[in-house]
């Protein structure tokens, strides 16, 4: 059962398509797991699509000819299709066959992907023991976003944020001293958050964070002066 959802806030601004790319992943992605968020945003869509409709300039006049029903049809369509991305015909078969590979392959585990990610994974793992990041260009100067994968009875050392930090949960379980986490959930976190996530099973992750975790124990310290180097 999924126990952490976005606000109504975030799903507002992601039905209108007014939050940055590594965000909106994070939304769609957690629809895919959770029904009622994405129920919520179908009603939301449907509801914007009637105030947009509602909104075209309707004449006067009772009877409307051919030539002002096309206008008023091409109005409509051009406000609310010029913001859908229309994908060109892929005449690459290996480019469309490696397009249509919705999964990541780290450390002999296999994790298909929701279809958000199709065409994100465009980079290679990196990391040290058992924690790995995948990296993901979504053009945003501030923000990164990555793939996290934690092995089987890893931890990342206890830390707090100097900024926020997104955890999606997409496979496995962990957990930490706030509580234990299920594919689905959604955690938002900031600097007045400390914690030290485990996972007994392994997990993968998505996560976007905007600043340098901050370790606060062990000799996971030492790397606090060189942080703007490695988040």
């Amino acid at each position: 059962m999924i126990n952490y959802h976005p606000d109504q806030h975030l799903l507002s601004l992601h039905a209108k398509g007014e939050l940055p790319l590594s965000m909106s992943i994070a939304i769609s992605a957690h629809a895919e797991f959770c029904s009622h968020c994405q129920q919520q945003l179908d009603q939301m869509t449907i509801a914007m699509s009637v105030q947009q409709f509602d909104s075209v300039t309707m004449p006067e006049s009772d009877n409307i000819n051919d030539l002002q029903l096309d206008a008023l049809l091409n109005q409509l369509l051009s406000s609310t299709l010029d913001t859908l991305d229309i994908e060109q015909p892929n005449t690459d078969k290996h480019s469309e066959e490696k397009s249509k590979d919705n999964s990541v392959n780290i450390k002999g585990q296999h994790y298909p992907l929701p279809r958000v990610f199709r065409k994100q994974i465009n980079a290679s793992w990196q990391g040290i023991g058992k924690v790995s990041r995948l990296r993901l260009d979504t053009g945003e100067p501030q923000a990164r976003a990555s793939l996290l994968h934690i092995a089987a009875n890893g931890e990342i050392p206890e830390h707090t944020h100097k900024g926020a930090e997104l955890t999606l949960l997409l496979a496995g379980e962990f957990s930490d001293c706030y509580n234990t986490y299920k594919p689905g959930d959604f955690m938002l976190l900031d600097k007045e958050h400390q914690h030290s996530p485990k996972t007994l099973e392994g997990c993968l992750c998505y996560t976007i964070v905007d600043a340098p975790l901050y370790f606060t124990k062990g000799f996971s310290k030492l790397l606090n002066p060189i942080g703007d180097l490695l988040y």
